[in-house]
Parts: structure tokens; sequence; C-alpha cells
């Protein structure tokens, strides 16, 4: 069953492959056909191994084909991007004359949607290649599993376990009992919110290619561009204020966009999550208005700040979504770095955090931040009243102790992973800030790091073994931890 996974997801890939050649051909460019080998190469890997998949499946038990454990679905979903990326990275090589590291990294960086890149001239390369760079930004955005169960609903199993792997957080007993429906649901509100943000794309400065592009980048919260300049290359507010709110849109639960499809207000006004996003989203706009005018500056950021309440105002809001959202656009005069040294903590907090969990943004999740923030509030009340029962509610639902446990478990191997990256990429001559900003940025999926790696850059400069490092890190922050970490676990080769 395993490798009739991993066939009809391949076939899938070949698909999207087609799709770029067919962009490449409309354009009367030369590297259709590298696209369309690829396609080839993808479907009949996939064809292959489906077809083992089925030999073995009718050799089988009736039961033994249909059910996933648990660590068999931790492996399917994570060697699935490492065989996407893999196979995605081949147009890299062949049309922009990338090394393996620069481009495992760059497909890597797509299909997880974080955005980081190696690319300097992004202008140069063909439509062919920036459209390949798109849509493995979209599919990566929902999910490269959750589009196989709304697409191929052949696939899907008599338990969820695989669904789950790769789409934590996503409240699927609540949109359906069925895995194919609730992925066609989720399906089908990111495909109407992708259309409409293009809709909102082309009737600015943005032309018909550039629209499509941006509309994948930005529904699935990936960042990148089809110009070296991003967002900024436009010059228009008009566009800096439709990515905001759409990124800020994408940031949002999915299910809560089901939820309002249906009239199910009661729902959307209870969640707790959605009401602190909001909550940290207007705040720390405030916050970034009031540095820009309050904060002390040097004369070289004050060169680069915004000017006048409604820049300052459209480059807060701009600034706030695109990072919490881990987007990572960069906009007019959208340069933390730049800005000076107040800005870069404010920041880093806002791509650790991250946006709602079910969404198609990176981070710790605003959830997994409530529940930390409540349980720690208990510890303190339990300090001055030991014999007190506290519990951690959470839209009127107390959490036992499993969930606590895995979320305050989860937060800790993030920040352990992010000091690790840190000691590894300084043992390579990274300086500190370029080694933490990278670190963070990797593993909530953002895109735009610190120092070296800040917005005015890439990661092309960084050393080969810190690129795989951050491709790493970039699979384990997309997987949200726990599906690919389970891998090296003695326990998960004990039967």
């Amino acid at each position: 069953m395993k490798k009739s996974i991993f066939g009809t997801l391949l076939q899938l890939e070949s698909v999207f492959l087609l799709i770029t050649g067919a962009v490449s051909f409309f354009y009367k460019e030369e590297d259709w056909w590298v696209f369309m080998s690829c396609a080839a190469l993808s479907f009949v890997i996939g064809g292959i191994t489906l077809s083992i998949g089925k030999w073995k499946a009718r050799h089988a038990s009736e039961d033994q084909g249909k059910y996933f454990s648990r660590a068999d679905s931790f492996m399917v979903v994570t060697l699935t991007w490492v065989l996407f990326s893999l196979i995605g990275m081949i147009p890299y090589m062949l049309l922009a004359g990338m090394s393996i590291d620069d481009a495992m990294f760059e497909a890597m960086s797509g299909f997880t949607t974080t955005g980081a890149s190696v690319i300097s001239d992004v202008d140069g390369l063909s439509q062919g290649l920036k459209f390949w760079r798109c849509i493995t930004q979209w599919m990566g955005g929902l999910g490269i599993v959750v589009f196989t169960f709304a697409l191929v609903p052949t696939v899907e199993m008599r338990n969820n376990k695989i669904f789950s792997a790769e789409t934590s957080g996503i409240g699927m007993d609540k949109l359906s009992p069925k895995i194919a429906t609730t992925a066609r649901r989720l399906m089908m509100i990111y495909l109407v919110l992708t259309i409409i943000c293009g809709l909102f794309y082309y009737a600015g400065p943005m032309n018909a290619f550039d629209a499509i592009c941006h509309s994948f980048t930005t529904t699935a919260t990936g960042g990148f561009s089809t110009h070296t300049a991003s967002i900024a290359y436009y010059n228009s507010p008009y566009i800096e204020y439709v990515a905001s709110v759409f990124m800020f849109l994408s940031s949002l639960n999915f299910g809560m966009f089901y939820y309002a499809i249906i009239r199910r207000w009661d729902i959307i006004r209870s969640n707790e999550e959605l009401n602190a996003f909001v909550k940290i989203v207007l705040t720390a706009v405030v916050v970034f208005v009031l540095l820009f005018n309050f904060a002390s500056h040097t004369s070289e950021s004050l060169y680069a700040l915004p000017v006048g309440f409604e820049e300052q105002f459209r480059s807060a809001l701009f600034h706030v979504t695109s990072t919490i959202s881990s987007t990572g656009y960069a906009a007019t005069k959208f340069d933390y770095v730049a800005w000076g040294d107040v800005y870069l903590m404010p920041t880093l907090i806002l791509m650790i955090i991250g946006s709602c969990a079910g969404s198609t943004a990176g981070g710790i999740k605003v959830v997994r931040f409530v529940v930390a923030m409540k349980a720690i509030q208990n510890e303190f009340i339990k300090q001055l009243h030991p014999r007190a029962v506290l519990s951690v509610n959470l839209g009127g639902r107390v959490l036992d102790n499993d969930r606590m446990r895995r979320t305050l478990c989860f937060v800790i191997i993030y920040m352990a992973l992010v000091m690790a990256g840190v000691i590894i990429m300084s043992y390579m001559g990274i300086d500190i800030v370029t080694a933490l900003g990278s670190s963070i940025t990797a593993l909530s999926n953002i895109g735009p790091g610190a120092g070296l790696t800040g917005p005015a850059s890439n990661f092309s400069e960084i050393h080969s073994v810190a690129k795989w490092l951050m491709s790493f890190y970039m699979l384990v922050g997309r997987l949200e931890i726990y599906t690919v970490l389970f891998l090296f676990m003695p326990s998960f080769y004990k039967k």
C-alpha cells in the first residue's frame, strides 16, 4: 500500500510538471522539453511503484494493505516530500545551472512554502521556471497528501493517520467524518481563495502571469515572486494592501472559512486561537508604527524608514502579515535589517509564533502559544496556591494532559532545534545573527532571515553544509517536527 501511495503522489507531481511545460511552450521557450521530460520521469517512476504496490496488495491479507500504522504514516509523508523535492530540483539544475546543494535548497524551499532562495536574479529566469517555483509553493501550501486525497479519492484509507501526519492542527472530524470529503472542502476553499486573490492582483499593475504566480504564493504563504525585488518591484500601495489582506486570510484556520460558509458564526466567535491571532496582529501593527515614530534611529536607518502615517501603517501592516503568515514578501521600504536592531527582535518573535493551526502558514502556531502561556500562568498561580486544582481551557474545553504535554514538548523541541542550528552554523564561521535568523526562518518556513540572509539578500553565500541543514529544517518545520524527527528515533525501527 505504501508503494501505491508513492506512485499516486509521483504521478500527481507529473501533472503539475506538465502544466508548467505547457506554460513554457505557450511563451515559446525552449525549456518546455525539460518540464515534459521531468513529467515523464515522475509519471514512469510513479507508475512502476504503483504497479508494485498493487501487486503486493493483491497478495496481502484483506486488512494488511488498508491500514496504516502511525509509523508508516510518518514515513510515507516525509519520504513523499523528499521525493517531490528530488524530482522538483531537476529543472533548477538543467535550466539555471544550479549545483545539487542549491537546487535541493530551492526545491525544498518551494514545496515547504518557505520562500528562502539562492537565486540572485529571478528576473533572468525563464517564464517556465518562474511558474514552477510558484506552483510548487501552491502544491505545498495545502499539502501534497491533501491534494492527493482531494483529487484522487481512490487512495482514501480506513484511517486518517497519513492525512493527519501532514495536516497537523486541521479539525478533520469537524469538517467531515470522511477524509476525502474534508480534503475536497479544504481544496475548494484554497482554490477559491487563490482565484479571488489573483483577480485582485490582476486589477492592479500586475499582468496575468504575475497575478497568477503571486496568487499561488500568497495563498500558500510561500513568498516566491516572479521578480528579484518581490512585491517592491511594482512600487504599488494597492498591491501591498491586497497582499496584506490575503496573507492575513491565508493565515487563518481554513476550517473557519468552512464554518463561515455554513453560517456557524458561533464557532467562529468562540475560536480562541482566531481571537488571539487577530489581537497579536493588531498589537504588532501598532508596535511597529510606534517604533517608526519614537524609536532612536541612525542616519542610515532613517533613509530606509517609511514616512507619513499612511506609509508607516501600510509598511507595518505588510511587515506584520508577511512575517507572521510566514510568507516573507518584500515590499517598498520593507527591510527590518535596514530599519535597525530595534526591529529585529519583534520580527523574530512574530516568526516564532506564526499563524493559526490548519492554515498554510508556519511557525509554532498561535494555538500552541496560547496553551503554553496558559500553562505558565497556572504554574505561577500554583506557586501561591499549592492546593489549587487548575486546568487549561481552550475554546470552552479542558485540554487533557496528553495534549498539554505534546504542545509544551513541541515548543521545547522547536527552541532546541533553533539553538542547535545556531551552534552548528557558528562552527562554520557564520555570525550569530545570521545563524539565529536562518534557523528560525527555516523552521518557521518564513523565507528571509537576518544578517547575511536578511530580506535584502539570500542564502546563496552560506556554506553548502548549512544549506543542507536549512533544507532539513524547512522540511521539519513544514511537517511540524514530530513527523520527521520520529524517523530518527530507535523505536521507529522496532516492530
